[in-house]
Protein backbone atom coordinates (compact mmCIF):
# COMPACT_ATOMS: atom_id res chain seq x y z
CA UNK A 1 0.00 0.00 0.00
CA UNK A 2 2.69 2.63 0.74
CA UNK A 3 4.24 1.42 -2.51
CA UNK A 4 1.06 2.70 -4.19
CA UNK A 5 0.27 5.78 -2.62
CA UNK A 6 4.10 6.91 -3.76
CA UNK A 7 3.91 6.15 -6.79
CA UNK A 8 0.43 7.76 -6.94
CA UNK A 9 1.92 10.78 -6.04
CA UNK A 10 4.69 10.41 -7.89
CA UNK A 11 2.68 10.47 -10.99
CA UNK A 12 0.60 13.55 -10.04
CA UNK A 13 3.71 15.67 -9.36
CA UNK A 14 4.87 15.22 -13.23
CA UNK A 15 1.47 15.65 -14.80
CA UNK A 16 0.98 18.67 -12.22
CA UNK A 17 5.29 19.56 -13.36
CA UNK A 18 4.10 19.39 -17.07
CA UNK A 19 0.93 21.86 -16.82
CA UNK A 20 3.75 24.17 -15.11
CA UNK A 21 5.88 23.97 -17.97
CA UNK A 22 2.94 24.02 -20.45
CA UNK A 23 1.48 27.50 -18.81
CA UNK A 24 5.22 28.68 -18.76
CA UNK A 25 5.30 28.77 -22.45
CA UNK A 26 2.29 29.79 -23.32
CA UNK A 27 2.94 32.63 -20.88
CA UNK A 28 6.27 33.00 -22.51
CA UNK A 29 4.95 32.86 -25.99
CA UNK A 30 2.23 35.46 -25.64
CA UNK A 31 4.78 37.88 -24.01
CA UNK A 32 6.87 37.19 -27.48
CA UNK A 33 4.29 38.04 -29.57
CA UNK A 34 2.26 40.42 -27.57
CA UNK A 35 5.45 42.63 -27.06
CA UNK A 36 6.85 42.71 -31.00
CA UNK A 37 7.37 45.91 -32.11
CA UNK A 38 4.85 47.12 -34.65
CA UNK A 39 2.01 45.46 -33.77
CA UNK A 40 -0.88 46.32 -31.83
CA UNK A 41 0.01 45.86 -28.05
CA UNK A 42 -0.54 47.02 -25.01
CA UNK A 43 2.89 45.82 -23.48
CA UNK A 44 4.90 48.09 -26.22
CA UNK A 45 3.75 51.21 -24.85
CA UNK A 46 4.65 54.58 -27.27
CA UNK A 47 3.61 57.15 -24.97
CA UNK A 48 2.99 58.13 -21.33
CA UNK A 49 -0.72 56.93 -21.04
CA UNK A 50 -0.26 53.63 -22.24
CA UNK A 51 3.19 53.32 -20.06
CA UNK A 52 1.03 53.52 -16.74
CA UNK A 53 -1.00 50.74 -18.01
CA UNK A 54 1.84 48.16 -19.19
CA UNK A 55 3.34 49.30 -15.58
CA UNK A 56 0.30 48.28 -14.21
CA UNK A 57 0.22 45.16 -16.15
CA UNK A 58 3.59 44.11 -15.68
CA UNK A 59 3.23 44.94 -11.64
CA UNK A 60 -0.23 42.25 -11.39
CA UNK A 61 1.75 39.73 -13.67
CA UNK A 62 4.53 39.31 -11.79
CA UNK A 63 2.88 39.41 -8.63
CA UNK A 64 0.14 36.81 -9.71
CA UNK A 65 3.12 34.55 -11.32
CA UNK A 66 5.13 34.58 -7.71
CA UNK A 67 1.66 33.53 -5.87
CA UNK A 68 0.83 30.77 -8.41
CA UNK A 69 4.76 29.49 -8.13
CA UNK A 70 4.33 29.38 -4.05
CA UNK A 71 0.86 27.70 -4.22
CA UNK A 72 1.88 25.38 -6.57
CA UNK A 73 5.06 24.56 -4.92
CA UNK A 74 3.31 24.07 -1.23
CA UNK A 75 1.00 21.50 -3.29
CA UNK A 76 3.53 19.99 -4.68
CA UNK A 77 5.78 19.96 -1.40
CA UNK A 78 2.03 18.49 0.34
CA UNK A 79 1.57 16.16 -2.26
CA UNK A 80 5.35 14.88 -1.63
CA UNK A 81 4.95 14.14 1.92
CA UNK A 82 0.97 12.79 2.03
CA UNK A 83 2.53 9.49 2.59
CA UNK A 84 3.25 10.73 5.98
CA UNK A 85 -0.19 12.41 6.87
CA UNK A 86 -0.82 10.68 10.11
CA UNK A 87 1.80 10.84 11.57
CA UNK A 88 2.92 14.39 11.19
CA UNK A 89 -0.65 15.01 12.80
CA UNK A 90 0.16 13.07 15.63
CA UNK A 91 3.47 15.29 16.46
CA UNK A 92 3.07 17.76 19.38
CA UNK A 93 2.44 21.33 18.13
CA UNK A 94 1.60 20.21 14.12
CA UNK A 95 -2.27 22.19 14.94
CA UNK A 96 -0.78 25.23 16.04
CA UNK A 97 1.76 25.63 13.36
CA UNK A 98 -1.45 25.00 10.50
CA UNK A 99 -2.92 27.75 12.61
CA UNK A 100 0.13 29.94 12.07
CA UNK A 101 0.85 29.72 8.70
CA UNK A 102 -2.91 29.76 7.55
CA UNK A 103 -3.32 33.14 9.28
CA UNK A 104 -0.14 33.71 7.97
CA UNK A 105 -1.17 33.01 4.65
CA UNK A 106 -4.66 34.78 4.76
CA UNK A 107 -2.68 38.08 6.01
CA UNK A 108 -0.60 38.31 2.74
CA UNK A 109 -3.31 37.49 0.78
CA UNK A 110 -5.13 40.44 1.78
CA UNK A 111 -1.86 42.67 1.76
CA UNK A 112 -1.37 41.44 -2.04
CA UNK A 113 -4.84 42.28 -2.86
CA UNK A 114 -5.22 45.98 -1.25
CA UNK A 115 -1.67 46.47 -3.05
CA UNK A 116 -3.19 45.66 -6.01
CA UNK A 117 -6.38 48.07 -5.24
CA UNK A 118 -4.11 51.00 -4.66
CA UNK A 119 -1.67 50.40 -7.82
CA UNK A 120 -4.87 50.10 -10.08
CA UNK A 121 -7.00 53.08 -8.64
CA UNK A 122 -3.66 55.31 -8.81
CA UNK A 123 -3.23 54.12 -12.31
CA UNK A 124 -6.46 54.91 -13.02
CA UNK A 125 -6.50 58.47 -11.51
CA UNK A 126 -3.42 59.25 -13.78
CA UNK A 127 -5.11 58.22 -16.74
CA UNK A 128 -8.32 60.23 -16.12
CA UNK A 129 -6.25 63.51 -15.31
CA UNK A 130 -6.60 66.56 -17.77
CA UNK A 131 -3.45 68.00 -19.49
CA UNK A 132 -2.76 71.65 -18.43
CA UNK A 133 -0.62 72.65 -21.15
CA UNK A 134 -2.20 73.52 -25.02
CA UNK A 135 -3.19 70.82 -26.73
CA UNK A 136 -4.05 69.43 -30.42
CA UNK A 137 -7.65 68.87 -30.12
CA UNK A 138 -9.45 66.06 -32.16
CA UNK A 139 -12.79 64.79 -32.73
CA UNK A 140 -13.18 61.15 -33.87
CA UNK A 141 -16.81 60.03 -34.56
CA UNK A 142 -17.51 56.33 -34.63
CA UNK A 143 -19.59 54.96 -37.91
CA UNK A 144 -20.61 51.56 -38.91
CA UNK A 145 -17.93 50.60 -39.34
CA UNK A 146 -15.76 53.63 -40.31
CA UNK A 147 -13.74 56.52 -37.83
CA UNK A 148 -14.22 60.38 -38.98
CA UNK A 149 -11.70 62.17 -37.40
CA UNK A 150 -11.69 66.14 -37.37
CA UNK A 151 -8.88 68.20 -36.50
CA UNK A 152 -10.55 71.67 -34.79
CA UNK A 153 -8.74 74.99 -35.15
CA UNK A 154 -9.73 78.65 -33.73
CA UNK A 155 -9.87 79.55 -37.68
CA UNK A 156 -12.98 77.50 -39.39
CA UNK A 157 -11.25 78.03 -43.00
CA UNK A 158 -8.17 75.26 -41.10
CA UNK A 159 -10.53 72.88 -39.59
CA UNK A 160 -9.59 69.32 -41.67
CA UNK A 161 -11.70 66.68 -41.93
CA UNK A 162 -10.41 63.07 -43.18
CA UNK A 163 -10.99 59.83 -42.65
CA UNK A 164 -9.34 56.06 -40.65
CA UNK A 165 -6.02 57.65 -40.20
CA UNK A 166 -5.20 60.34 -37.12
CA UNK A 167 -2.04 61.65 -37.66
CA UNK A 168 -0.09 63.29 -34.55
CA UNK A 169 3.39 64.65 -34.01
CA UNK A 170 5.30 63.18 -31.46
CA UNK A 171 5.79 64.65 -27.86
CA UNK A 172 2.70 66.85 -28.05
CA UNK A 173 -0.59 65.91 -26.22
CA UNK A 174 -3.14 65.08 -28.10
CA UNK A 175 -7.14 65.40 -26.74
CA UNK A 176 -9.29 63.48 -28.41
CA UNK A 177 -13.17 63.87 -28.00
CA UNK A 178 -14.81 60.38 -29.16
CA UNK A 179 -18.60 60.50 -29.60
CA UNK A 180 -20.21 57.65 -31.96
CA UNK A 181 -23.39 57.95 -34.91
CA UNK A 182 -24.83 54.93 -34.57
CA UNK A 183 -24.54 52.28 -32.13
CA UNK A 184 -21.62 52.39 -28.92
CA UNK A 185 -18.06 51.51 -30.17
CA UNK A 186 -14.65 51.79 -28.00
CA UNK A 187 -11.56 53.44 -29.20
CA UNK A 188 -8.37 51.16 -28.60
CA UNK A 189 -5.16 52.25 -29.81
CA UNK A 190 -3.30 50.28 -26.81
CA UNK A 191 0.14 51.37 -27.72
CA UNK A 192 -1.18 54.51 -26.69
CA UNK A 193 -3.94 54.32 -24.29
CA UNK A 194 -6.57 51.82 -23.12
CA UNK A 195 -10.24 51.82 -24.59
CA UNK A 196 -12.62 54.44 -24.59
CA UNK A 197 -16.17 53.68 -25.06
CA UNK A 198 -18.05 56.24 -27.94
CA UNK A 199 -21.78 56.19 -26.90
CA UNK A 200 -24.18 58.09 -29.00
CA UNK A 201 -25.09 61.88 -27.70
CA UNK A 202 -22.14 61.72 -25.12
CA UNK A 203 -18.58 63.53 -25.85
CA UNK A 204 -16.00 61.50 -23.96
CA UNK A 205 -12.66 62.88 -23.45
CA UNK A 206 -9.29 60.97 -23.61
CA UNK A 207 -5.51 62.77 -24.08
CA UNK A 208 -2.87 60.18 -26.34
CA UNK A 209 0.51 61.59 -26.24
CA UNK A 210 3.61 59.44 -28.85
CA UNK A 211 6.65 59.44 -27.17
CA UNK A 212 8.14 58.30 -30.45
CA UNK A 213 7.40 57.92 -34.48
CA UNK A 214 5.53 55.26 -35.40
CA UNK A 215 2.41 53.47 -37.54
CA UNK A 216 0.59 52.42 -34.47
CA UNK A 217 -2.98 49.99 -35.14
CA UNK A 218 -5.95 50.94 -33.16
CA UNK A 219 -9.46 48.74 -33.17
CA UNK A 220 -12.95 49.17 -32.31
CA UNK A 221 -13.28 47.11 -28.89
CA UNK A 222 -16.87 47.27 -28.58
CA UNK A 223 -19.00 44.89 -30.74
CA UNK A 224 -20.89 47.37 -32.98
CA UNK A 225 -22.33 44.69 -35.93
CA UNK A 226 -21.40 42.52 -38.61
CA UNK A 227 -18.19 44.35 -39.47
CA UNK A 228 -16.62 45.02 -35.95
CA UNK A 229 -13.64 42.91 -36.84
CA UNK A 230 -13.26 45.08 -39.55
CA UNK A 231 -13.28 48.53 -37.73
CA UNK A 232 -9.70 49.57 -37.47
CA UNK A 233 -7.75 52.95 -37.64
CA UNK A 234 -3.92 53.88 -37.96
CA UNK A 235 -2.21 56.88 -35.61
CA UNK A 236 0.57 57.91 -37.32
CA UNK A 237 3.30 59.61 -34.83
CA UNK A 238 5.85 61.76 -36.57
CA UNK A 239 7.67 64.37 -35.85
CA UNK A 240 6.26 68.30 -35.22
CA UNK A 241 7.84 69.07 -38.86
CA UNK A 242 6.06 66.18 -40.76
CA UNK A 243 3.19 66.63 -39.14
CA UNK A 244 3.02 70.15 -39.58
CA UNK A 245 3.76 69.34 -43.75
CA UNK A 246 1.13 66.82 -43.76
CA UNK A 247 -1.43 69.22 -42.10
CA UNK A 248 -0.64 71.90 -44.56
CA UNK A 249 -1.64 69.26 -47.79
CA UNK A 250 -4.39 67.80 -46.25
CA UNK A 251 -5.87 71.54 -46.13
CA UNK A 252 -5.15 72.01 -49.77
CA UNK A 253 -8.34 71.27 -52.17
CA UNK A 254 -8.00 68.11 -54.28
CA UNK A 255 -5.58 68.81 -57.31
CA UNK A 256 -7.60 69.23 -60.37
CA UNK A 257 -7.10 66.34 -62.97
CA UNK A 258 -3.82 66.79 -64.80
CA UNK A 259 -4.93 64.83 -68.42
CA UNK A 260 -8.11 64.02 -70.27
CA UNK A 261 -8.40 60.35 -68.35
CA UNK A 262 -7.64 61.47 -65.25
CA UNK A 263 -10.76 64.54 -66.00
CA UNK A 264 -13.40 61.29 -67.71
CA UNK A 265 -12.21 60.09 -63.66
CA UNK A 266 -13.52 63.13 -62.28
CA UNK A 267 -16.66 63.15 -64.28
CA UNK A 268 -17.26 59.58 -63.17
CA UNK A 269 -17.50 60.41 -60.16
CA UNK A 270 -19.79 63.28 -60.18
CA UNK A 271 -22.18 61.99 -62.25
CA UNK A 272 -22.31 58.82 -60.30
CA UNK A 273 -24.10 58.02 -56.86
CA UNK A 274 -20.69 58.31 -55.28
CA UNK A 275 -21.55 62.14 -54.69
CA UNK A 276 -24.53 61.37 -52.72
CA UNK A 277 -21.89 59.68 -49.72
CA UNK A 278 -18.58 61.48 -50.35
CA UNK A 279 -16.75 64.95 -50.24
CA UNK A 280 -13.91 65.72 -52.38
CA UNK A 281 -13.31 69.59 -51.82
CA UNK A 282 -12.92 71.50 -55.00
CA UNK A 283 -15.22 69.73 -56.25
CA UNK A 284 -19.27 70.25 -56.46
CA UNK A 285 -19.03 66.64 -54.05
CA UNK A 286 -19.95 67.79 -50.91
CA UNK A 287 -22.25 64.74 -49.19
CA UNK A 288 -21.26 64.09 -45.40
CA UNK A 289 -22.48 60.42 -45.50
CA UNK A 290 -19.32 58.75 -45.80
CA UNK A 291 -15.60 59.55 -45.48
CA UNK A 292 -14.15 62.21 -46.87
CA UNK A 293 -12.51 61.11 -50.16
CA UNK A 294 -10.13 64.69 -51.02
CA UNK A 295 -6.68 63.14 -50.44
CA UNK A 296 -7.69 59.71 -50.45
CA UNK A 297 -4.68 58.10 -52.06
CA UNK A 298 -2.72 59.37 -49.19
CA UNK A 299 -3.71 56.94 -46.53
CA UNK A 300 -2.58 53.66 -46.12
CA UNK A 301 -5.48 51.35 -45.99
CA UNK A 302 -8.98 51.38 -47.26
CA UNK A 303 -12.44 50.50 -45.04
CA UNK A 304 -10.90 51.45 -42.34
CA UNK A 305 -7.97 48.77 -42.33
CA UNK A 306 -9.99 46.10 -44.28
CA UNK A 307 -7.81 46.25 -47.74
CA UNK A 308 -4.47 48.03 -48.41
CA UNK A 309 -4.95 50.98 -50.68
CA UNK A 310 -3.95 49.59 -53.92
CA UNK A 311 -5.48 50.36 -57.68
CA UNK A 312 -6.93 46.68 -57.38
CA UNK A 313 -8.12 46.69 -54.26
CA UNK A 314 -9.64 50.10 -54.87
CA UNK A 315 -11.25 49.12 -58.00
CA UNK A 316 -12.46 45.95 -56.31
CA UNK A 317 -14.28 48.27 -53.47
CA UNK A 318 -15.75 50.77 -56.05
CA UNK A 319 -17.64 47.75 -58.10
CA UNK A 320 -18.85 45.50 -55.05
CA UNK A 321 -17.46 46.88 -51.42
CA UNK A 322 -19.74 43.88 -49.86
CA UNK A 323 -17.12 40.98 -51.05
CA UNK A 324 -14.38 42.33 -48.77
CA UNK A 325 -17.10 43.98 -45.70
CA UNK A 326 -20.49 42.05 -46.40
CA UNK A 327 -23.18 44.15 -44.72
CA UNK A 328 -21.60 48.05 -44.72
CA UNK A 329 -23.35 50.81 -46.16
CA UNK A 330 -21.83 51.13 -49.90
CA UNK A 331 -23.97 50.18 -52.34
CA UNK A 332 -22.50 48.24 -55.69
CA UNK A 333 -21.91 50.49 -58.26
CA UNK A 334 -22.11 49.52 -61.73
CA UNK A 335 -19.42 50.64 -64.07
CA UNK A 336 -17.64 49.97 -67.66
CA UNK A 337 -14.57 48.81 -67.73
CA UNK A 338 -13.16 52.41 -69.19
CA UNK A 339 -14.96 54.11 -66.63
CA UNK A 340 -14.03 51.89 -63.99
CA UNK A 341 -10.27 52.60 -64.73
CA UNK A 342 -10.87 56.07 -65.23
CA UNK A 343 -12.33 56.55 -61.87
CA UNK A 344 -9.61 54.29 -60.15
CA UNK A 345 -6.89 56.19 -61.63
CA UNK A 346 -8.91 59.94 -60.36
CA UNK A 347 -9.04 59.07 -57.12
CA UNK A 348 -5.56 57.81 -57.01
CA UNK A 349 -4.53 60.89 -58.02
CA UNK A 350 -6.13 62.49 -55.11
CA UNK A 351 -2.52 62.60 -52.67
Amino acid sequence: MPLLLLTGSARRTAKNWRALRAYAGLVVGLLFFTGCRGVQSAVDPAGPQALRISKLWWTMLIVCSAVFIIVLAVLLYSVFRAHRRNRVADEPGTEQRLTRTISGAVLVTVVILFGLLIASALTGRALSSQPEQDVLTIEVVGHQWWWEVQYDDPLPVRTLKTANEIHIPTGQVVMLKLTSHDVIHSFWAPNLHGKKDLIPGHVALIWIQADRPGVYRGQCAEFCGAQHAHMAFLVVAESPERFADWYEKQLKPAASPADAALSHGQQVFLTSRCVMCHTIRGTTAAAISGPDLTHLASRGTLAAGTLPNTPDHLGGWVVNSQVAKPGNHMPPNELSPEDLQSLVSYLESLH
